[in-house]
């Protein structure tokens, strides 16, 4: 299967509610855009000043819509967190794919965690990690945002192993391997992000480096799953 295949099955299995084929009538299609600015602007929102920013007055405000259109659009807050957390896992696998997919072309199979390792480092420097980095920490103690956050989170998990598997069956044999490589580099990831600041560069470093030796491991099954 090639990677534009893959990339278009994977986005389309994460696709948000609201982000579908653009509308035929003008009007829709005004409806639809100004959805999409609400949902960017409830990201700003989130990145920018942590979950307890994040309401409709503010992004109303922001992006200059009357309440009306707002509640329209949004009726309750949840409402509007539901379609961020939906955009933000879609944004964060639309980024991902086209770096590590780009990257891929260049690369053999031996390197394909390695390389698949750097895209997502390169992924976590993101607008849309950030994002997902506040909705994380805000499901922890908060039971409403958690019923939207913790079904999206695991969907997104779901998806991407059974797209991978459907993508690159030659790695069906070494399947606990690869998803054993996935979870080091996605918590060795967060971690180092918010760590970076205090390790400095040189132990940064290092960290990667010790992270590609034991993905080299993994994929030769040196490693137990």
């Amino acid at each position: 299967m090639t990677g534009s295949t893959m990339q278009k099955r994977m986005l389309s299995a994460m696709r948000p509610s609201g982000l579908g084929e653009e509308p035929a009538r003008w009007q829709q299609q005004k409806s639809a855009r100004t959805r999409q600015r609400l949902v960017e602007a409830a990201i700003d929102c989130l990145v920018e000043g942590g979950y307890s920013r994040l309401t409709t007055l503010a992004v109303a405000e922001r992006t200059r819509v009357s309440r009306g259109a707002m509640h329209h659009h949004f009726p309750t807050r949840m409402d509007l967190v539901a379609a961020v957390v939906e955009h933000v896992f879609y944004g964060r696998m639309r980024l991902f794919l086209e770096d590590y997919l780009s990257s891929l072309a260049s690369g053999s199979e031996a390197e394909m965690l390695e390389i698949a390792a750097a895209a997502h480092w390169r992924s976590v420097h993101t607008r849309e990690y950030a994002a997902y980095l506040e909705l994380a920490v805000a499901s922890r103690t908060d039971q409403e945002l958690d019923q939207f956050f913790g079904p999206v989170a695991r969907r997104y998990d779901e998806v991407w192993i059974a797209e991978m598997i459907e993508s690159f069956p030659q790695w069906r044999d070494q399947w606990e391997q690869m998803k054993l490589a996935s979870d080091l580099v996605s918590v060795m990831h967060m971690g180092l992000l918010l760590q970076q600041p205090i390790y400095g560069e040189a132990r940064a470093r290092r960290l990667h480096t010790l992270t590609e030796d034991v993905l080299r491991l993994i994929y030769a099954g040196k490693v137990r799953s």
